[in-house]
């Protein structure tokens, strides 16, 4: 399994004039996601999908001997399906803004995802994220609940050819390593102020 992480979006949401992943929340954001994944000892190789968005975030990523995969920065979705298509092995998806996330909750999703899925993203609960003072974008209805898309997926690319439509399983998981997930000022000031 190899680790993918997503860190090459503009970062509007959070309005500000630094690249978001190098935020500092007691060191980079970009670097709490890298190094979880790396204390975790689970992953073949870690890549990080970059683009012209953060430059800055690029050139910091390479500074620490981590893998580049350079894609047109047009987007969550098809810079994601673009990396996918270069991959063979199972892949853990990440998005780049995670100051919560750590090794031990790695292993506790790999836990919980079903290998034979071809694609399975990790959910919370609205209730949960709300209760932690944070919002989301997007929610899908599963199980008769509102759950936000944490930005974790694990993805077979074999199975998945052009992002053509897929079955996409889900696991809930209400754990703030996974919910923190930093798009606004307002997540941003939250999280600083912990």
């Amino acid at each position: 399994m190899m680790g993918l992480v997503m860190c090459g979006g503009k970062g509007t949401r959070m309005r500000s004039s630094e690249e978001k992943l190098l935020l500092r929340y007691k060191k980079p954001l970009i670097e709490h996601v890298l190094n979880a994944l790396q204390n975790s000892k689970i992953f073949s190789n870690i890549v990080c999908v970059t683009s012209n968005n953060a430059p800055k975030t690029r050139e910091f990523i390479s500074s620490l001997g981590v893998d580049i995969l350079e894609t047109r920065g047009a987007g969550y979705s098809t810079d994601l399906g673009e990396s996918l298509s270069k991959f063979e092995e199972i892949i853990f998806v990440v998005s780049g803004d995670m100051p919560l996330f750590d090794s031990e909750i790695i292993k506790k999703i790999i836990g919980l995802v079903n290998e034979e899925n071809a694609w399975t993203s990790i959910l919370v609960r609205k209730t949960f994220l709300l209760s932690l003072g944070l919002d989301a974008e997007f929610f899908v209805n599963y199980n008769n609940e509102e759950c936000a898309y944490t930005g974790i997926s694990i993805v077979d690319p074999q199975r998945i050819k052009n992002m053509e439509t897929v079955k996409e399983s889900y696991v809930v998981l209400d754990d703030k390593r996974i919910a923190v997930n930093l798009n606004t000022k307002k997540d941003y000031d939250l999280i600083c102020a912990t």
